[in-house]
């Protein structure tokens, strides 16, 4: 069983226009992101994968291996499947693909293996990682995905809303949980899951992983130790990005 990392990379996001190649303290972010993924040993590839050729060039420069795929795709997780149609590799169907996010430059290396370690048990086909949440206001921010699993971490429902919702109780007597988006899938199960339709749930919360389980696949989750990273989705995020590279000096 192998491990590969693929980082989806486009450059026309609505909200942040070319946002891989934004500099963060004398880097690309691309860059930060490849070189946090790096640090990680276990990986036999690891790939940028992306539909505009400034990315590209942006990969080579850094020395990166990098797979130009279609500008169709609709997330990351179909441009890790169209990915590894493509990458020099012999794939076998319980390999191990982990979709890095290319907006996420402070990714920790242990959250990564965190999440790998997930495939001990062979029956594990899709892993993510998910953190407590701490701060109430969180809570109503619906860019941040909340989750519900059961009582072996198989997640039972992700929503931008609160959930579950609190009646007769307080936020501090319940463990809400973070979804941190980062994903790894079996190569087999990975292909099946790009084919599925579109699905009312995740057309509702325009959230990919609801069609997965509408459809009866497993999301297993993992509480992750690490502290979660500063992710990039506007140009507002870029100032605290660079403000916490700065307080530590990286």
């Amino acid at each position: 069983m192998s491990f590969i990392a693929i980082i989806p990379a486009r450059y026309q996001s609505t909200r942040f226009p070319g946002k891989p190649l934004c500099m963060l303290g004398g880097k690309s972010m691309i860059e930060r992101v490849f070189e946090q993924v790096s640090k990680t040993k276990c990986f036999s590839k690891i790939v940028i994968a992306t539909d505009d050729d400034r990315i590209r060039q942006e990969a080579d420069r850094i020395s990166a291996e990098v797979v130009m795929t279609s500008v169709l795709n609709r997330s990351g997780t179909d441009r890790c499947a169209d990915a590894i149609t493509k990458i020099n590799y012999l794939f076998s169907e319980d390999d191990i693909v982990v979709n890095i996010q290319g907006d996420e430059p402070f990714i920790e290396p242990k959250q990564i293996e965190e999440l790998i370690q997930c495939f001990d048990n062979e029956n594990i086909k899709i892993a993510t990682l998910i953190k407590p949440i701490t701060d109430e206001s969180m809570l109503l921010n619906p860019n941040v995905v909340k989750v519900v699993t059961d009582n072996k971490g198989k997640a039972l429902y992700f929503s931008r809303c609160p959930i579950p919702y609190l009646r007769n109780a307080a936020f501090l007597s319940h463990t809400f949980y973070h979804h941190i988006g980062i994903y790894a899938y079996r190569v087999k199960t990975l292909q099946q899951i790009v084919k599925l339709p579109s699905s009312a749930l995740e057309t509702a919360e325009s959230l990919e992983q609801l069609r997965w389980l509408e459809s009866g696949f497993c999301i297993h989750t993992r509480i992750t130790t690490c502290s979660v990273s500063i992710g990039i989705d506007t140009p507002e995020d870029k100032g605290k990005a660079i403000a916490y590279i700065n307080s530590k000096g990286l």
